[in-house]
Formats: C-alpha cells, sequence, structure tokens
C-alpha cells in the first residue's frame, strides 16, 4: 500500500514546517489530487490516521480536494477536461487530446496552532 508511505512523506513534510514556522499542532490538512495521481483515497484516509498517531497531527481532519483531468485538444487549440486518460475531446471529438493535469498530489493548505 504506496498511501502509507505518501502519509509518511507528508508527516515529514508537516514535521520540518512545524520547526520553520514554530507551531506544535496541526488542525487540518488539505491536499489537492488528481484522479491520475494513482492514490486510494479511503486507504489514503485510513493511512493518514496511522500515521498520525502520536504526532503533532494527531486527530488532524484531512480533506481532500480532487481535481479535473486537464487537456488540451490539438484540433481545437482549446483547455478542456476529459474524464480519464484516452478519451476524445468532449467539444470536437479528437483523440489528439493531450493530458496538462489530473496527476496532482500536493498539500494545499494547512491549519494549525
Amino acid at each position: 500500500m504506496h498511501e502509507m508511505s505518501i502519509c509518511e512523506s507528508i508527516i515529514n513534510v508537516i514535521e520540518q514546517q512545524a520547526v520553520a514556522q514554530s507551531f506544535s499542532k496541526v488542525k487540518r490538512v488539505r491536499l489537492e489530487i488528481g484522479p491520475l495521481a494513482g492514490v486510494e483515497l479511503e486507504a489514503l484516509r485510513f493511512s493518514f490516521d496511522v500515521v498520525c498517531k502520536g504526532g503533532l497531527a494527531e486527530g488532524a481532519a484531512l480533506e481532500v480536494i480532487e481535481l479535473p483531468i486537464d487537456a488540451w485538444c490539438m484540433m481545437c487549440a482549446e483547455k478542456t477536461v476529459v474524464k480519464q486518460r484516452f478519451d476524445p475531446c468532449p467539444t470536437c471529438g479528437s483523440y489528439q487530446v493531450q493530458i496538462t493535469g489530473g496527476d496532482e498530489l500536493r498539500i494545499k493548505e494547512m491549519e494549525v496552532d
């Protein structure tokens, strides 16, 4: 389950920021995750609770902002959103679509004390 290692990395970032920003408790963590990031959200939520035990993020709420799959259609020369990789352009039907977003996994913000 790679979601556990993702959560461990998130906790490492939180701990580094706690030292740099002088906070002692994390109340909420907001993540932005695209559907192409390859993350199982329920496994991530479970892993986050496990990894946070005994640390400064214990009891912190995990909020996930699900991002769309952004794309650029070469035929329309327009930005668009698709439902999955290899979908045609919803405007013109062309399959000449380049994925430009949707694989993100980042900490958007933290609410701290």
